[in-house]
């Protein structure tokens, strides 16, 4: 079992690692802000469902292959760059209408959450940040160390769920204001397109 104090060093840890200015919390906020508060913590979910793959890998080392790998490195985050990109665009097509349709179509929903999957799985960054950041806290003399990998995976899911919730919510104020205003949807659309693209170029640049 782990002990207590090594859960509440590593929650804390987790909680500010979350805080940092990154793609994931950057793609929740710009969500919320324009489809509201349901479609932030959509995403949050999907988010949150890719760090258990990337818990899973760590566990039982298929993450060393990512690492290890220049080739399974590039490609995957060239994929991943790829479906920013294919975001941005559907971004800069986007009218007010879309907005509202993101909003409160049940489809959209499916697709926002998957987006956060396909975001969270496709950055090999979150991999290898978890091969160097779990192991750290697991000690084989507290059992299976598979075991306190799986634990700690779901700490930091929870401590992310928090954080990126927060964030959701405190987006959707302005994305009740982009309801209210369609060429404020028009310009918020564009502005995330930008960041879309930002986000891509910055994935492509990445290095183990």
């Amino acid at each position: 079992m782990i002990p207590i104090e090594t859960i509440g060093v590593f929650f804390a840890a987790s909680v500010a690692l979350a805080l940092a200015p990154g793609p994931d919390n950057i793609f929740v906020l710009t969500q919320s802000a324009l489809s509201g508060r349901l479609a932030g913590f959509i995403v949050t979910l999907g988010l949150c469902t890719g760090l258990i793959v990337h818990t899973l890998a760590v566990a039982f080392g298929v993450a060393v292959i990512i690492q290890t790998s220049a080739m399974a490195f590039n490609a995957l985050k060239l994929v991943g760059a790829a479906y920013l990109l294919y975001l941005a665009w559907k971004a800069f097509q986007a009218g007010p209408s879309d907005v509202e349709r993101n909003a409160n179509g049940t489809l959209s929903r499916r697709r926002l959450y998957l987006r956060g999957v396909i975001m969270n799985i496709t950055n090999p960054k979150v991999a290898i940040f978890f091969l160097a950041f779990l192991p750290q806290f697991a000690d084989p003399a507290n059992g299976p160390v598979v075991l306190q990998m799986i634990a700690l995976g779901a700490i930091f899911m929870f401590a992310a769920l928090l954080v990126f919730g927060a964030i959701s919510w405190a987006s959707g104020f302005l994305g009740e204001w982009l309801q209210r205003s369609g060429r404020a949807q028009t310009l918020m659309n564009r502005v995330a397109g930008t960041i879309f693209v930002g986000l891509a170029a910055r994935l492509i640049v990445t290095q183990r």
